[in-house]
């Protein structure tokens, strides 16, 4: 499944390194938009690496499918653990830029709750190749994470939200005082994730039919009202 990733900042160059395009750049006809070249290969970056983890996908496959050249993927990300953390970031970037256009600072409490959790639920059934990332990264024990300061500060904003939400409820009587709002934010997360993540081995165990429209709507309520019940008052 494709989807739109918007780019991160292309990374500072290091000292005495040469600013001229490649030469295949040029030929490409690519060098009027480097942006959308930037995008196009992160887009495809992302399928792969999701698709095959950081060991398995290839950068010649990733030159290939965006009829570009390895030399023009390492002249903007100097290598393929570099593309992968700049993968990374775009991938966190654009979950937390559309939870910001929630505006749950609008809504009452419980409802800022309930569109919170019903979105992270849409958002990670309809994008898993993001679960697939988190996945692998997490096989790498956070390795490259770690790397990026973009990614730490990016989920600033997301604890803030969850924290602000939990707060005017535990000021308004109705939410409980005794819950931490990292823990909350794990919790949701958790349970959202885990729907992605284990759907196929979880169906074939039990013999649940996951995928139906009633079966996705009637998981999607479940998981709101645990998360709601979990910090009612």
């Amino acid at each position: 499944m494709n989807q739109t990733v918007h780019p991160a900042p292309k990374p500072a160059r290091k000292r005495g390194r040469p600013a001229a395009v490649p030469a295949d750049a040029a030929d490409s006809g690519r060098t009027n938009d480097p942006e959308r070249t930037m995008a196009d290969i992160l887009e495809v970056a992302t399928a792969e690496f999701a698709a095959k983890g950081l060991a398995g996908a290839r950068i010649d496959e990733i030159a290939a499918l965006t009829r570009t050249s390895k030399r023009m993927i390492y002249y903007y990300f100097e290598s393929k653990e570099g593309l992968y953390v700049h993968v990374l970031e775009a991938a966190y970037a654009r979950i937390r830029r559309i939870e910001s256009e929630l505006h749950l600072e609008n809504l009452e409490p419980e409802r800022a709750l309930r569109t919170l959790v019903a979105f992270t639920y849409d958002y990670q059934l309809a994008n898993p190749d993001f679960i697939r990332l988190v996945m692998n990264e997490n096989m790498h024990r956070g390795e490259y994470l770690a790397r990026s300061t973009t990614i730490r500060r990016l989920n600033v904003p997301a604890i803030a939200a969850v924290e602000e939400v939990y707060r005017r409820g535990v000021a308004s009587g109705a939410f409980r005082p005794d819950v931490d709002p990292v823990d909350l934010h794990m919790s949701i997360s958790a349970l959202c994730f885990f729907n992605v993540s284990n759907r196929h081995t979880f169906s074939l165990i039990f013999g649940r039919e996951l995928d139906s429209p009633a079966a996705v709507a009637a998981r999607r309520e479940s998981i709101v009202e645990m998360i709601v019940r979990h910090v009612r008052r």
